[in-house]
């Protein structure tokens, strides 16, 4: 596992910490989108960040999975399993939406400002834990 989590920095550091992040819908479908994305924590997890209105959060909660794929070229590796929801509000939370963005590959040079839009934006954290790792 911890040599499939290299291959997810790897990938995800090469394309700027961009992922497609994917869940069923209720009716089977599958809703997909692009994040930015970073392994952090130990326990690993894959971590990325929504606003606090995003649909895709009803859907997390609901099917309580998620799949992200991380691409450089025609090389991928997606991480799929079960989600941790953290937020948008508690003290963690602004600590956390930081190391998610940091191990997206984000820097910031006004970190209060940066935690300011955040939460205004009810942003919440999605960590997924690597259940099953698959790649080319």
């Amino acid at each position: 596992m911890a040599a499939d989590l290299d291959l997810v920095r790897r990938l995800g550091s090469a394309e700027g910490g961009l992922a497609v992040v994917a869940t069923p819908r209720g009716d089977g479908s599958v809703q997909a989108s692009v994040v930015s994305a970073g392994v952090l924590g130990d326990p690993p997890r894959v971590g990325f960040v929504v606003r606090g209105n995003a649909r895709k959060l009803v859907l997390f909660r609901r099917s309580g999975r998620a799949c992200v794929v991380f691409r450089s070229g025609w090389e991928w590796v997606a991480v799929e399993g079960p989600v941790e929801i953290v937020g948008p509000d508690g003290p963690e939370v602004a600590q956390l939406i930081r190391d998610v963005f940091i191990a997206a590959g984000g820097t910031h040079d006004n970190w209060l400002e940066f935690d300011r839009v955040m939460a205004e934006e009810h942003r919440t954290v999605v960590l997924v834990e690597p259940a099953r790792i698959t790649s080319n």
